[in-house]
């Protein structure tokens, strides 16, 4: 219940540490190593694009892709199906 003029209570959303980092890391010029985790059942025809896009086939499919702006975009989008690991050099 709400009392007049004030903001309903928003619970903050978690998000994984390397999401974040991927968001805000500028690119390097190393490698990332996509994992796809989730199900692509039931998601919207862009999404399933997009990981069509990046070279994954199946659940638990793995692709290693080199660290451009292209690629964090396309993983960005996508990034609640995925684990990305940053490979060095």
């Amino acid at each position: 219940m709400t009392v007049r003029g004030e903001e309903p209570k928003k619970t903050p959303q978690k998000e994984k540490p390397e999401a974040k980092a991927l968001r805000t890391k500028p690119p390097e010029k190393g490698m990332l190593k996509v994992k796809l985790v989730r199900s692509l059942i039931g998601r919207p025809k862009k999404q399933r694009e997009v990981v069509k896009g990046l070279g994954l086939r199946k659940f638990n499919s793995e692709v290693i892709r080199k660290d451009c702006p292209e690629i964090r975009g396309m993983i960005n989008k996508i990034i609640h199906l995925l684990e990305v690991e940053i490979l060095e050099k």
